[in-house]
């Protein structure tokens, strides 16, 4: 009950920064909606963590919700790293091409 209300502070927290960071206009509204979303979630999870322990018993798994969710957490986080790994690739690549054709248009012009 204490780590719930720990984390309860935190978020409401993070929730009243991300208003603030909002009403200064230094996120945008997508980006906004998307963390509001993202927050919101995991207070609700944090909320309904003793109906999560219930399912996650009753799918047969012998750790607590809290562990499941935190195992399903480090995977996306690692898919998010997977993702955004790739995403810089393609724009190393893609910076690559423009210096190139940069450096070929300066030569021609020389």
């Amino acid at each position: 009950m204490f780590q719930q209300v720990i984390a309860i502070i935190i978020i409401i927290f993070l929730l009243i920064r991300l208003l603030i960071q909002r009403r200064a206009n230094s996120v945008s509204r997508n980006e906004f909606i998307l963390w509001l979303f993202f927050w919101l979630l995991a207070l609700a999870v944090i909320l309904s963590i003793k109906w999560i322990d219930k399912a996650v018993a009753g799918l047969g798994f012998s750790g607590s919700g809290i562990e499941v969710l935190l195992y399903l957490g480090i995977v996306i986080l690692f898919y998010a790293i997977f993702r955004l790994r790739l995403r810089i690739e393609k724009i190393e690549k893609n910076i690559t091409t423009i210096v190139r054709e940069i450096s070929q248009s300066n030569k021609h012009k020389s």
